[in-house]
Order: structure tokens, then C-alpha cells, then sequence
């Protein structure tokens, strides 16, 4: 019987590449993978053409999708996750000094629902009481799950011949929450810095107080694919599996990173989150993290109900 062709789109990660790299195969499949695009590019891809038989993607506009009678499910793997309180960036002329002090700004990001803004403005409303919808929003781009802010939620659509970054630096508006690190910022920028000095110390906290290593994004499959094919879903996610333990293998050995104090991070890595805090499936951890990014979610005004795990995913 021939192997069962489908295309795979997902970032080029260590966890990943014994995968997509064709070391490794997942029984009775063929994958044809794509791992040329970053996440902004792949999201809209499949959202907007649904352009892939598997596909990482945002958790969060996952959640939409499925709210929105999107034929899709996704399966318990984790390939990107992340901290969030390091992607807050002001502009220290605006007066913020702490969280709070975002209540009732300007705050720029690329669009409104990335999976790491959806996780961070839960955070921040949950545990330092600044309301997400007390902010007026600033986005440059659309959404890749279209949606209608509810009343209260204020969101502008910047013009094309601005920018975030020239907005932060000349004080137009006072703070971004962005999905990745801005331009400014990486170039040392001082109208550009983080609203946590001391970032990894309350990442750490943080960990500390809930056991959560935020997950940023799932790989969804398209529905049809499982009705008629059932046996994939194992055959997936233990290849994924698979290649995560080769990958993690791998880098335990320090002459692979060419960083000074890789060890040092991998060891700490290790005694405050275990052994594999990347461990895929629907665990307690995992389900812990997801509850919370789905109860954000919808919070935010995104989803129409709280969905339950079991409902989203398939293993």
C-alpha cells in the first residue's frame, strides 16, 4: 500500500528537523514538508487558502478557527512555546513604569492576535490588573481570523506609510506587545526597552507561581484527513515525538550551540522545569497552559464559549 502523501508547514526548529529533514518518517506517510516561511506568512497561508495538510499554527486563532466552524483539529504538539513578559516594549518619555501604568495607552502591535499578545494580555490582566480593553490598540496588518472587537475594544489599523517602531520612538503611541523583539529594541534603542528590567527573573517567578512554560502554538490538521485516515494521528504525533528526542539529545552536547554558557542554560533549564518541559501530548502541564491561553481567549472577546481540550485536539 503506498504511503499516504501530505504536505507539512512548521518553522525550521531543532525539534523538528529530524522530521522535516527526512531522517526520521512517520509510518505509512510520505510528509512533503515547508519550513520556508515564518509564522506571520504560514498563518495566513492556512487560515485565509488553507494551504496545508498539517500546519503550525497560532493556538489562540486556532481556538477562533474551530469557534468559527473551521474543519479542522490539531494534534497535541508543541513545537514553539515562550515566555511573554520580555515582548512588552515602552517608550520610557511615556511615563510607564509598571504595568499599570499601560492603563489607558497606546499600544502598537503587529496585529491583534498573535499567540504570544492573546497569552500576554491575559497576563496582564489577570495578575497585574490592567484590563485589555482599558488600552487603545494600534495593529499594521489584518487578522488572519477575522473578527468583530466587542464594545469597548479599541483598535486602529495604522496607515501604510507609518510604522510601530517610528510611532514608539516619536511618541505617538507609548508601548508595544509584539510577538517577536522590534527592531529598536535589537539595535539598542533607548526610546525602546522593556517594561520588566529584569525580564527573566519574573519569567522565572512566574514559572515558579504556576507551572505554565507558555504554549505558543499546535499543529492543526485538516478534519478531513483524520475522518478518513484515523491511524495518522498516532503516526504523527509519535514521529514528532520521535524527532523531539533525537533533537533534545542532540543538544544536550555543548560542542553542537556555539554559545559560551550553553551549558549553564541547559542545566537551569533542567532544575527549575524538569527534564523535557517541551514534552508534547495533553499532560497535566500541557492541559494547564492551553486552559489558560483558551480562557484568555475568550475573555478577550475572541471565542464565543470556553472549549474544552478534549474537543480541540485529537490523539
Amino acid at each position: 500500500m503506498d504511503d499516504l502523501k501530505l504536505s507539512l508547514a512548521c518553522g525550521d526548529y531543532e525539534l523538528t528537523r529530524p522530521l522535516t529533514e527526512g531522517h526520521i518518517k512517520a509510518e505509512g506517510i510520505t510528509l512533503i514538508p515547508d519550513t520556508r516561511y515564518g509564522a506571520k506568512e504560514r498563518h495566513w497561508a492556512m487560515a485565509k487558502h488553507n494551504a496545508y495538510d498539517i500546519c503550525e499554527f497560532n493556538a489562540p486563532a486556532y481556538f477562533m478557527a474551530r469557534d468559527r466552524g473551521f474543519n479542522w483539529t490539531a494534534l497535541p504538539v508543541f513545537a514553539h512555546r515562550r515566555f511573554r513578559h520580555g515582548f512588552i516594549f515602552i517608550n520610557p518619555k511615556s511615563g510607564i513604569r509598571q504595568p499599570k501604568d499601560l492603563i489607558g495607552k497606546r499600544i502598537g502591535g503587529t496585529n491583534f492576535q498573535p499567540a504570544g499578545n492573546v497569552f500576554m494580555r491575559g497576563v496582564l490582566e489577570e495578575e497585574y490588573g490592567v484590563p485589555h480593553d482599558s488600552i487603545h490598540w494600534f495593529t499594521e496588518r489584518g487578522e488572519d481570523i477575522d473578527f468583530e472587537p466587542h464594545r469597548g475594544l479599541k483598535i486602529t489599523r495604522i496607515r501604510d506609510d507609518q510604522s510601530l517602531d517610528e510611532l514608539l520612538l516619536d511618541g505617538e503611541i507609548d508601548a508595544r506587545l509584539e510577538p517577536e523583539y522590534p527592531e529598536p529594541f535589537l539595535r539598542g534603542d533607548p526610546r525602546c526597552v522593556q517594561l520588566f528590567p529584569d525580564v527573566k527573573s519574573v519569567e522565572v517567578d512566574y514559572f515558579k507561581r504556576t507551572g505554565i512554560f507558555p504554549i505558543m502554538h499546535v499543529m492543526v490538521v485538516r478534519r478531513e484527513i483524520v475522518d478518513q485516515n484515523p491511524w495518522v494521528v498516532k503516526s504523527l504525533i509519535e514521529a514528532f515525538d520521535r524527532a523531539k528526542s533525537i533533537a533534545m539529545r542532540r543538544v544536550d552536547n555543548p560542542r553542537v550551540n556555539p554559545l559560551a554558557f550553553w551549558s549553564h542554560a541547559w542545566f537551569e533549564q533542567q532544575h527549575l522545569m524538569g527534564p523535557d518541559p517541551w514534552k508534547y501530548g495533553l499532560g497535566p502541564e500541557n492541559r494547564k497552559s492551553l486552559e489558560k491561553s483558551i480562557d484568555y481567549t475568550r475573555l478577550q472577546g475572541l471565542i464565543s464559549r470556553s472549549w474544552s481540550i478534549d474537543e480541540l485536539f485529537s490523539v
